[in-house]
């Protein structure tokens, strides 16, 4: 089992607005026109998933399977070349203020771990960039 951690990041929301917001991930459709175009396409959203293409890896889907209010969202992979688990951890620092990490687990062949971990850790490291610059 491989596990990577984002870096903490502040968010100027409070931490039941942030969780309200990721605990449907419908909500994320503001934020799509944030993406890449060049590095996702066909980026889909309901309540529960999310689902994209990530070149050169090939659709990815995740699905909310646990809810923690006000505190973690889990999200499993449907689809995915590797099983991935991601887990967004919230914590109030103020009334009007939180902070967000993003850890990921997955279990990465011997062979696959040497190529794929720093590309996971930056993937890992973007997506908190990209949510805590969501305005909540």
């Amino acid at each position: 089992m491989s596990q990577f951690e984002s870096q903490v990041v502040a968010i100027p929301y409070s931490q039941q607005r942030v969780y309200d917001m990721l605990s449907d991930l419908s909500h994320l459709e503001s934020v799509k026109d944030r993406i890449p175009q060049d590095k996702v396409k066909d980026l889909t959203f309901d309540r529960d998933t999310v689902s994209v293409n990530v070149a050169p890896v090939g659709d990815i889907a995740f699905k909310i399977i646990e809810r923690e209010e006000p505190k973690c969202v889990k999200l499993e992979a449907t689809t995915s070349p590797i099983p991935l688990t991601i887990w967004i951890q919230m914590l109030p620092t103020a009334e009007e203020a939180s902070k967000m990490k993003l850890t990921l687990r997955t279990e990465l062949p011997i062979f696959m771990k040497g190529m794929i971990q720093k590309p996971l850790q930056e993937g890992l490291e973007k997506i908190a960039d990209m949510l805590a610059a969501i305005k909540y």
